[in-house]
Formats: C-alpha cells, structure tokens, sequence
C-alpha cells in the first residue's frame, strides 16, 4: 500500500496484554526489525487505519501510542475486548495479536469487504481454523461478552459460537504465523532480513 493513500479504515486494536509464557519473556517487547513487536505493529496498522491503540494492562512501551487498559484483574483477549468497548464509542473495532506480524494488508481489506450489519463479528479463518485474534469485532456483541466475563468464561471461540460471525477464508498460512516460542520469534527475524 502507497502511505500517501488515505487511511481507509476508522480503528484498529492491538492486543498486547498476553502473559507471553511459552516465549518466556514479553512477545511485545521483543526487538523485531530494529523496534518492539508492539512498536512494528502499531506503525504497520497506522497506514491502514485512522486510530491505533494498544491493549494492555499497563503502559510498558518504550514509544507514544494511545492506550486501553484492561478493565479486571484476569488478563484475557475477553477482558480485553469488554475494556476495548468501555473505553471507546466505536461500533466496530479490528483486532489484531501483537504476535501476527505477517498479517497482510489484503487479508484486513478482505475482512472488511466482507463485513455487514448482519454480523456481530467478521474474522479470518485459516487452515488450522478460526483466527479469533484478527477480526472485526462489533459493539453488538458487548452484551453477550459481558455475560461470558460473568460466568468467568474467557473463550472467545466459544463466544463467537454464541454470535453471528461471518468467517473469512484466507489460505496464506504465514499470515497467521503466530511467534508463541523462541523458534518463532528466530524464524520471523530470518523472514524480516530475507525482504
């Protein structure tokens, strides 16, 4: 995408808040392309969208960026998304994990070119299923996010069973490479200094 094009969506989330233990350190912090993860990510989403915050339990940036802090004491992508739409007016909000950063341009083009009034949530399917962690997730879907926290149920696949999700096909598997481990992270690096 030219970055002299104007911004074609209104908000974007990175969730930054994960305990990162199968890494053993905090994914986003991690050095990626000479800044942090969160950092890589947040100037990425800023050439698609208007507004880009970072979701977290508290400011551990090393770099200015708008924050939403969790709103319970449990971390969860649920408490994030109940905290996301407390703390904002938006009717709809995409959602990235700060460990996706291969997710490409078209496949958030393709999420909202699919995305309508009849869906509560419009996210992306891989070959290992849905992707719950890279969507359009929409203010009708507070209220059933709410009773799940209620019921101390964090499982978002669970929670987009309960709604009307719109499921977006996309077959670029490295897209979803998600860096859960150190193996991860050293392979993403190599795919960074090979462009």
């Amino acid at each position: 995408m030219n970055q002299q094009e104007d911004k074609k969506f209104a908000t974007a989330v990175i969730f930054a808040g994960g305990k990162s233990s199968r890494m053993g350190e905090d994914k986003a912090l991690l050095d990626f392309d000479g800044v942090s993860l969160s950092e890589f990510q947040y100037n990425r989403l800023s050439k698609l969208f208007n507004k880009v915050y970072l979701s977290s339990k508290e400011d551990k940036f090393d770099f200015n960026a708008p924050l939403i802090y969790d709103n319970h004491a449990i971390s969860s992508p649920m408490v994030a998304l109940d905290s996301i739409f407390e703390a904002t007016t938006e009717d709809e909000i995409f959602i990235l994990s700060v460990d996706m950063p291969f997710v490409s341009y078209e496949l958030i083009e393709l999420l909202f070119s699919q995305n309508s009034d009849e869906f509560d949530v419009v996210v992306a399917h891989s070959v290992m299923g849905r992707e719950p962690l890279c969507g359009i997730y929409k203010r009708s879907s507070c209220d059933t996010i709410k009773s799940f926290l209620a019921q101390d149920n964090h499982k978002l696949n669970a929670l987009l069973k309960t709604l009307r999700t719109k499921d977006v096909v996309y077959d670029e598997e490295m897209d979803f490479k998600n860096l859960n481990y150190k193996s991860d992270y050293k392979e993403a690096l190599d795919k960074i200094v090979k462009k």
